[in-house]
């Protein structure tokens, strides 16, 4: 998995604004189609943000009642 451009707080920031632009309902069909895909593409960053954060949970989380990292 690469890094995502975005830290997980922008993509959430442009995302939330992505979503209020589209449900005022003041855009162009094809301006909110735009706004779709790039919001597509925000949820995208998101997630990889958060599947990555799980991840390092996991991997944190003593295995059998002893810190991973002392294996």
């Amino acid at each position: 998995m690469s890094t995502p451009e975005l830290s997980y707080e922008e993509a959430r920031e442009q995302l939330i604004e992505v979503v209020r632009q589209l449900e005022s309902g003041n855009v162009a069909l094809s301006q909110s189609m735009e706004l779709w895909e790039r919001g597509e593409k925000l949820a995208g960053i998101c997630e990889e943000w958060l599947t990555s954060a799980r991840q390092r949970i996991e991997q944190a989380k003593p295995v059998d009642g002893r810190n991973p990292a002392s294996h």
